[in-house]
C-alpha cells in the first residue's frame, strides 16, 4: 500500500489575532500563512487579521497555505484601523458585527448594515 503522506489538518481561526500571533498559530497547527495585502508580512507584528481563506475548520493538507488580510491603519490606504482612541458613534453598524472575513479571496471585503458618517 502506498504511503498516504501526512494527515490533513484543520485550518486554525486566525481572524482577530495579531500578525505575530497568527504566524505562531499557523506554525503550531501545521499550515503556512501569507498576507495578500502586505509585502512586508514577516515584519508586521501588531496589525490584526480581519479575514482569512480558507475558513477556520476546513481540512487542508499539512503545510498548505492560508491567506490572511489585515485592517490597514489610517494613511495606509484602507480600513481606518490602527492604534488610537475609538469613540463610539451612533447609530452603530447593524447585522451582528464585522463580516469581512467571509467571502472568497477574489471578492473585496464588505461590511453589512448601515453606517452614517459624522458630518
Amino acid at each position: 500500500m502506498p504511503d498516504a503522506g501526512p494527515p490533513d489538518v484543520p485550518v486554525p481561526k486566525l481572524v482577530g489575532l495579531m500578525a505575530v500571533d497568527a504566524r505562531q498559530a499557523a506554525r503550531e497547527n501545521g499550515v503556512l500563512i501569507v498576507a495578500a495585502d502586505r509585502d512586508d508580512f514577516e515584519r508586521v507584528a501588531v496589525e490584526y487579521v480581519v479575514r482569512q481563506y480558507p475558513l477556520p475548520g476546513v481540512e487542508v493538507p499539512r503545510d498548505a497555505v492560508v491567506t490572511v488580510w489585515f485592517d490597514l491603519g489610517d494613511g495606509e490606504g484602507g480600513g481606518g484601523g490602527g492604534a488610537g482612541v475609538r469613540v463610539p458613534r451612533t447609530p452603530g453598524p447593524r447585522g451582528g458585527g464585522m463580516r469581512r472575513e467571509l467571502g472568497a479571496p477574489d471578492e473585496p471585503p464588505t461590511r453589512t448594515g448601515s453606517f452614517s458618517p459624522c458630518p
